[in-house]
């Protein structure tokens, strides 16, 4: 099930809400609505205080199987939570090797817990004896890894580091870290939401799509269609204006990493400046919250 159908399911399994209060929980409780019921009328700083910190042991027993809450599994989602998901990181940050590492990684993917997203950066050498830059000879193309149910990222990255605390009923560090960093949680499911209704726009003629990241930027979405056109776009969760310099800067970083864009996409959660409204580019596409609502057909 992609991120489009389990956000289309959770849309439906609590139809009071409206398209951005969905999203915004759906980060939160995503994946876990059939199997705890939940009453999401409230503001988020209630609902989590209501069902993280009260009700804290009755949602710790969503987390199947239980040894995922214990070492080495936990250091090791709590890495991938909290950071940029790429492998040397996470196993650095969870202080564990890469044997072992590894081998952990592959029995949450058969879980069904992770997926691996394969880097798409070209090789660095174009031929076997090339010779590297001396700032790229440390350099690994790696992949990422993600979470497949937001509830789990959500869990390993706000709820399992402040474990103990709760239990207690002692939730201000927990609140604290919640404020300072929701909203890159939401920002990642906007941008997997994102790269759905692109391929929507498109009528499924993208081939190749996703993230991208290399040894110059990263790029929330990189995709290709079937024609061979380049489309490259960012996504803002954020409560102002997209302005005209977002797209400048998106098109500096394509062309820092050598990327022939046909096309400039941004999405907005709060809509566009009209500066940037007003361009005649035919090599631009704007996309704000509603149309967002395609997914829901």
């Amino acid at each position: 099930m992609n991120i489009k159908t389990k956000f289309k399911k959770f849309f439906h399994h609590y139809g009071y809400l409206e398209l951005e209060q969905a999203m915004e929980l759906f980060s939160v409780f995503g994946g876990i609505e059939d199997k705890i019921e939940l009453d999401l009328l409230d503001d988020i700083e209630i609902l989590l205080r209501f069902n993280f910190v009260e009700k804290y042991q009755e949602f710790k027993k969503l987390l199947n199987p239980s040894y995922l809450l214990e070492e080495p599994y936990r250091y090791l989602l709590i890495a991938i939570a909290r950071g940029d998901g790429r492998l040397s990181n996470v196993f650095r940050k969870a202080k564990v090797g890469e044997t072992l590492g590894l081998r952990i990684l592959g029995e949450l993917i058969e879980l069904d817990i992770i997926e691996l997203e394969e880097s798409r950066e070209p090789p660095l050498k174009t031929h076997p004896n090339q010779k590297l830059e001396k700032s790229l000879r440390s350099y690994k193309i790696e992949s990422k890894i993600r979470f497949k149910q937001p509830f789990y990222r959500f869990w390993f990255g706000f709820v399992a580091p402040y474990a103990k605390e709760l239990e207690a009923k002692k939730s201000q560090r927990f609140f604290e870290n919640f404020e300072q960093h929701f909203s890159r949680l939401n920002s990642l499911v906007f941008e997997q939401l994102s790269n759905d209704l692109l391929g929507i726009y498109y009528n499924n003629q993208i081939i190749n799509d996703g993230s991208y990241w290399d040894k110059n930027s990263e790029f929330d979405i990189l995709a290709k269609t079937k024609n061979g056109k380049v489309i490259v776009a960012e996504c803002k969760y954020k409560n102002r204006r997209v302005c005209k310099n977002e797209l400048s800067k998106l098109k500096q970083k394509a062309k820092t990493s050598n990327l022939q864009a046909d096309t400039f996409v941004l999405f907005s959660k709060n809509g566009f400046s009209n500066e940037l409204t007003s361009l005649k580019d035919n090599n631009l596409i704007l996309f704000e919250i509603d149309d967002f609502k395609k997914l829901l057909y």
